[in-house]
């Protein structure tokens, strides 16, 4: 039998399906946050980001409390699948690396630690 890879990731993982808003420099875009640790997360995504680049994500509670953190993309995934109906089916994600948290909107991003981080 084939031995389990050993668990490298050292941080929790909250894995839950919630809305996030993504800010680029071409705009806002609306994504699908999955797996979120306290250094990074995927989101699925419709349109492509590029690889290393910073973007804003937003967390939205349902009780109107937002959240916003600083990005950096670190990876793309890209599948292409089959449906049980015969129609072809797709997903898109990015790999994001939390480089700094929004404490305020008067307040300038609050730093985490910058030890590289691979997801």
């Amino acid at each position: 039998m084939f031995e389990r890879p050993q668990e490298r990731r050292s941080h929790l993982r909250f894995d839950k399906v919630f809305t996030v808003y993504l800010t680029t420099q071409d705009g806002m875009m609306r994504g699908v946050g999955r797996n979120i640790s306290a250094r990074g997360m995927f989101v699925e995504v419709r349109d492509s980001v590029g690889l290393g680049e910073k973007l804003k994500v937003t967390f939205a509670g349902e009780d109107g409390t937002e959240m916003t953190c600083l990005c950096e993309v670190r990876y793309q995934v890209a599948l292409s699948f089959g449906r049980k109906d015969g129609r072809e089916g797709s997903s898109r994600g990015v790999g994001l690396r939390i480089v700094a948290y929004e404490t305020q909107d008067d307040a300038p991003l609050l730093l985490v630690d910058r030890e590289r981080v691979m997801h």
